[in-house]
């Protein structure tokens, strides 16, 4: 009899409406000219909850690049927020993450925002905490700050914002109308904060958010990112394209999250994972051809050079990037996914021609090409060797790529008893297999401190 497992895969997937794979875009029935439209995010909506997914995922960015509108893969076409609140009309089951700068907001309005979301979806609502090391010209601010001054900011930030979900105990609405009292104001804490960053009196002005606190996600893997994310995440999203290497990350996580006192089962780890798929390998080989003939090598070299920070214009395609090169590391990209290039040109011997394709296709996530079944059986192994928790799904192409993902993989892994056939609960926490926190008079006192 084959192997089922006790629990399922978390499955999540990011929407990305050019598609993932660099110039997918400009490929036949890529439906680029619906960016930004609703309709179109709409039809992935409906169609990644008819295959049961936990999460759809919106990431962001608050800036229009280098050179404005080269590169329509980049998130920020659909303002999160206002589209989810959209979609969750439209949605009855699956999770929605929005991504939200700590560098840019100001945690009142977030806090606002994001259980205005859990509202309107029932809660299904989930924040990705992300700082920001571009954009801040657009917000009057002169410099992004280091790494460690952000986190400091995100850190506080995430602290005022859940104190200001708690603040509303959960019996707060009473609803008297003999009494003419709506809610209890001994049921509504203010919080009196005062920090580095923030000042903030609180309460909240809305009730508590129907998951209590919406669902939150990390995606930073430098040393302060891990900190922040194990000390308030739900879930962290990483770049693990080896498995050794995301069995390690996902013992050290685990035992950073046991570290903070919280209980390391109760926070997901989900990597990306890049599905080339075909009905036959074949197909799927030849799906990954197409996809690479459509790179575009001239913009290809200039998206490697900003994500390795180093110009490469003197490197012909078929050479090596120096050693010399990769003496510096990054300042602002992510130094996870700058690695995984060194290693590809240092360990490996990939040309810059090889390495432009690989970024094309994967962004430094893993990516698997091939049947339904084979792409599976990868997932099934990191799952089963405790490498993750699930898999951030990125479609290589729109449509194509997405339908293949819910249509052929989602059904496969379904099969095997590592994914659900129907929603086991209404909303994101309850899918997820996550407690539903206690308000402010249900935690301890030392929880409840600034």
């Amino acid at each position: 009899m084959a192997h089922r497992p006790d629990k399922h895969m978390v499955l999540s997937i990011f929407m990305i409406t050019a598609g993932y794979h660099y110039d997918s875009w400009t490929m036949p029935g890529s439906r680029v000219e619906e960016l930004g439209q609703f309709g179109l995010v709409k039809e992935m909506a409906q169609k990644a909850e008819a295959a049961k997914l936990d999460i759809m995922f919106f990431g962001d960015v608050s800036s229009a690049g280098r050179i404005p509108g080269a590169d329509p893969t980049v998130s920020g076409h659909y303002e999160p927020f206002t589209t989810l609140a959209a979609l969750s009309q439209h949605t009855s089951n699956i999770g929605m993450i929005a991504t939200a700068s700590t560098s840019f907001y100001e945690p009142y309005n977030l806090a606002r925002l994001m259980a205005g979301l859990d509202e309107m979806s029932n809660g299904r609502a989930g924040w990705n905490m992300v700082t920001s090391s571009v954009g801040h010209e657009n917000f009057g601010i002169s410099e992004a700050g280091s790494s460690e001054e952000r986190y400091r900011r995100a850190t506080e930030f995430a602290d005022v914002v859940t104190r200001l979900w708690d603040s509303w105990a959960d019996d707060a609405m009473v609803c008297d109308r003999q009494a003419g009292i709506w809610a209890d104001p001994q049921r509504i804490r203010p919080l009196r904060h005062t920090g580095e960053f923030f000042d903030v009196q609180g309460p909240l002005n809305m009730r508590r958010p129907v998951q209590g606190r919406p669902v939150l996600v990390q995606a930073g893997s430098s040393a302060a990112g891990l900190e922040f994310g194990s000390r308030f995440a739900d879930a962290i999203y990483t770049t693990q394209p080896v498995k050794e290497d995301s069995m390690a990350f996902y013992r050290q996580f685990k035992g950073l999250v046991s570290g903070q006192g919280r209980n390391p089962e109760s926070v997901k780890v989900i990597p990306g994972i890049v599905p080339i798929l075909g009905a036959t390998e074949k197909e799927a080989q030849d799906v990954m051809r197409n996809l690479g003939d459509h790179v575009n090598m001239a913009s290809g070299r200039y998206l490697l050079e900003n994500r390795l920070e180093m110009k490469l214009d003197e490197i012909d395609l078929d050479e090596r990037i120096p050693a010399s090169y990769w003496q510096q590391g990054p300042v602002k990209q992510s130094k996870s996914r700058w690695e995984v290039f060194r290693h590809l040109s240092e360990d490996k011997g990939y040309t810059l021609r090889e390495l432009i394709l690989e970024h094309s296709r994967g962004h430094g996530h893993q990516w698997v090409a091939g049947t339904p079944s084979k792409i599976a059986d990868v997932m099934v192994d990191w799952f089963e060797s405790g490498a993750c928790d699930g898999f951030n799904l990125n479609a290589p192409y729109i449509m194509g790529g997405f339908d293949a993902i819910c249509d052929l993989l989602v059904p496969e892994l379904q099969n095997r008893g590592y994914f659900r056939e129907e929603y086991e609960h209404s909303t994101l926490r309850g899918n997820l297999g996550l407690e539903r926190p206690g308000a402010w008079d249900k935690q301890p006192a030392s929880a409840l401190q600034a």
